[in-house]
């Protein structure tokens, strides 16, 4: 790798981490790498695990796209904290990649889903009726989750086996109601990107229904989603802030959240995810919103060591 000094040449540098499978990054990341010259910045696609990748000799490294993580959840972390300058902070990425992160915000008083948690090892039998959800407590583009109608006895097997099956990989299961609205409402997801001041609201979109069925074990690295622009609404907007400012250590180290929302029974948003490791931002979908990132990533090069 050319040293860093000689590289930049007065340009800051800054890696965009991503995974073997995206080695040039996914279509809507390289939405930023323009903005991101016009201002004066290099940015290099980098890919997490590749070990003749020289981390230091970047002035920031952003996680993107390391949608490969989930299996090795715990190597990922390790590396997130060898790695100086990243946003989010490694601390972030560890808190962040177990989804039992949502007890703790339910518990600071954001509305979730409701979630019951499967130990390995520990025996479930599913619910008599209901259509639920089952997905690791670790995952990555909806990897490795199914929707089952337990009143369906095939289902009802389906789902067992689908919990067993992660318990015996050493997984947590996470189980949750499927929330009816997502197939006429669909899922909100909002989207903040840094600012001078911290996080700022920068856009939304709507995600249609994905989950079709039952998991049968076909490996994927993420499913495929059907996106629309969305006007998030003063509740949704509500809603958001209070997750957001339940996270740890707080907002203002962040380069970027997303929080995905669905309506809940009432009516009444609900958190499903907080997406603050490697979510997709969807800035091809907004005016501006790749100039806002590029803006976002500039506000974070002063910040490093």
């Amino acid at each position: 790798m050319t040293n860093h000094h000689q590289s930049t040449r007065g340009k800051p540098r800054v890696a965009l981490v991503t995974c073997a499978a995206l080695p040039d990054l996914d279509p809507d990341d390289r939405l930023v790498l323009d903005p991101l010259a016009a201002r004066g910045v290099h940015a290099e696609a980098a890919i997490w695990d590749d070990p003749t990748v020289d981390w230091s000799g970047h002035d920031l490294v952003v996680l993107r796209s390391p949608w490969d993580y989930a299996l090795r959840r715990d190597e990922f972390v390790a590396w997130a904290r060898t790695v100086p300058a990243l946003v989010n902070p490694a601390d972030v990425v560890a808190w962040n990649t177990d989804k039992r992160y949502l007890a703790e915000l339910s518990a600071a008083g954001a509305p979730t889903v409701p979630t019951v948690w499967i130990a390995p090892g520990e025996r479930w039998t599913p619910p008599a009726t209901g259509e639920h959800v089952l997905k690791p407590a670790v995952s990555a583009g909806s990897q490795d989750t199914g929707r089952y109608d337990l009143a369906d006895p095939e289902h009802r097997e389906l789902a067992a086996a689908h919990a067993r099956r992660l318990g015996a990989a050493g997984r947590v299961t996470m189980v949750q109601p499927y929330l009816d609205a997502v197939d006429t409402a669909g899922e909100t997801a909002l989207l903040y990107l840094a600012g001078p001041d911290g996080l700022v609201f920068s856009h939304a979109i709507r995600k249609g229904p994905m989950l079709t069925g039952p998991d049968r074990g076909e490996a994927a690295l993420y499913k495929e989603e059907r996106i629309d622009a969305r006007a998030a609404t003063a509740e949704q907007r509500a809603v958001a802030d209070t997750v957001l400012a339940a996270v740890p250590g707080g907002t203002d180290r962040l380069l970027y959240a997303r929080v995905d929302l669905i309506p809940g029974p009432d009516g009444s948003p609900v958190l499903v995810e907080l997406e603050l490791t490697e979510p997709s931002l969807f800035v091809g979908y907004a005016d501006g919103a790749p100039d806002r990132l590029a803006d976002a990533i500039l506000a974070h090069l002063p910040r490093r060591p």
